[in-house]
């Protein structure tokens, strides 16, 4: 009986760490609250006084709220982590419900050996199954025409909404007009539709392919992922969507530089061309677009701000998920469900503690117009998730460049038809630039491929 008892006290413990970084992190929220007016009026949430700030730098003290939320997860999450490895727990021959979930977390293990040699199998069995499928040149077309369209509907209407969502006002039912402000929720309610759809299609799968990463790991690629995407909405507010569509085509850059920083990847010259063509092109595109409704210096710094950070975390995203895919060979889905499981523990917990989530309910009660675009947005973002994957696993990454250059340039042209955006010759011009050096970067990747094939086959072979 005591032997028992002892074998539960890291589990108590583990739990107990949970119970008070909550409770601590829950204590400095209402400090936080008091600091912002709210000790009075409990009825107000955190993130409507966050909102009731300066419209100027609201999003800074969002912004800081944000992380405040997010370290519900980080700091109960360290914690346990170092007190595991600290206390050898996962070496214990108690295999409980906690146990395997944070072997799972840790190693990546989850104890059942059986499942792990048949998906094993299944793995040696999939690359010939997939190798001896070979499409006509009438099928080939037809998949190429699906991914091309599925990739545009899905995207251009989530980019039309995305503006709308954040930039139109809202009629309720007694027809008072009012904006959408609580990012986080969408970002929370994209993540939770995209883990959802992927977890249901890895579920149906007939032969899973085993997965050997640890969990923990996706939390860092799904932090700045979240990040990015939070970045991305909220220059909405401040930058109109064509400039914000162009600076996309600028995450080349810090692409370039975080592979330098985090893997010392090497480029070839016209990589760097490139790269300087579009940063021309941008500063042009910028000059020639100003938005006098929002030309102020503060504002055209801000959003100017909210788009680099939007590069940095999006360009940390991709070379962290490209180590991963290196690493562990995990599938593109089994990606994309751990980023957007932990994405959605993230913003879920971040919302909890700020009250986002009543606010934002409340106001979908009133506005059903906003129910259906927020749907309508997040079943654009899982989808379109599923055509990225299949359309780099059946044609490559080119040729998914290649669709989403032309779906950028004709998301310009619809935002400045359905919104109204003037663009002066120079930025016309700009435009032009960038989508240029897209496709000479392109090009001349294709090009670089196919002479080095050609002087792999053509070296002379050594005689035996």
């Amino acid at each position: 009986m005591y032997a028992y008892k002892m074998s539960r006290v890291p589990e108590l413990v583990i739990c107990s760490f949970i119970v008070v970084s909550l409770l601590v992190i829950h204590f400095f929220s209402d400090l936080l609250r008091a600091s912002l007016g709210g000790y009075y009026n409990q009825d107000v949430t955190l993130s409507q006084l966050v909102e009731s700030q300066s419209s100027d730098y609201a999003w800074f003290l969002k912004l800081l709220v944000n992380c405040f939320g997010y370290s519900c997860v980080f700091v109960p999450g360290y914690l346990i982590y170092k007190y595991v490895g600290r206390v050898n727990y996962l070496e214990r021959g108690n295999k409980t419900f906690l146990h395997k979930a944070i072997n799972m977390c840790i190693t990546g293990n989850s104890g059942y050996d059986q499942l792990d040699a048949g998906s094993s199998a299944a793995d040696k069995e999939r690359p010939a199954a997939s190798t001896a499928a070979k499409r006509t040149s009438s099928q080939e077309a037809v998949q190429l025409l699906w991914c091309f369209g599925g990739l545009m509907i899905s995207y251009l209407t989530w980019g039309v909404l995305q503006e709308k969502i954040m930039t139109q006002n809202y009629l309720n039912f007694t027809g008072q007009s009012a904006k959408f402000k609580d990012s986080q929720f969408l970002v929370f309610s994209n993540r939770l539709l995209a883990f959802l759809v992927s977890l249901a299609y890895l579920q149906w799968q007939p032969s899973p392919v085993r997965h050997r990463a640890p969990l923990y790991k996706y939390s860092y690629a799904s932090f700045s992922n979240i990040m990015s995407a939070w970045f991305q909405y909220e220059a909405l507010k401040f930058v109109n969507f064509p400039t914000q569509v162009l600076a996309k085509s600028c995450k080349i850059i810090p692409v370039m530089l975080m592979g330098k920083i985090m893997s010392k990847t090497k480029y070839e010259s016209y990589e760097y061309v490139t790269a300087l063509l579009i940063s021309l092109g941008m500063i042009f595109f910028m000059s020639g677009s100003a938005d006098s409704s929002k030309a102020s210096g503060v504002t055209t710094l801000t959003g100017i701000f909210l788009l680099s950070m939007y590069m940095v975390f999006d360009s940390f995203t991709a070379n962290w998920q490209g180590s991963l895919f290196k690493t562990y060979s995990m599938t593109p889905l089994q990606m994309m469900c751990g980023v957007n499981m932990f994405s959605s523990i993230f913003t879920g917990a971040s919302l909890s503690m700020q009250g986002g989530f009543m606010d934002s309910l409340a106001f979908a009660t009133e506005h059903p117009k906003f129910v259906f675009d927020m749907v309508v947005i997040s079943v654009c973002s899982a989808v379109g998730q599923l055509f990225i994957y299949h359309t780099i696993d059946v044609f490559g990454p080119v040729v998914f460049t290649i669709i989403m250059t032309l779906r950028q340039a004709v998301a310009i042209m619809l935002s400045c038809f359905i919104y109204q955006h003037s663009i002066s010759l120079l930025g016309i011009f700009g435009v032009l630039i960038v989508f240029v050096a897209i496709f000479l970067r392109v090009y001349c990747t294709q090009r670089l491929r196919a002479i080095r094939k050609r002087d792999e086959a053509n070296k002379p072979k050594m005689a035996v």
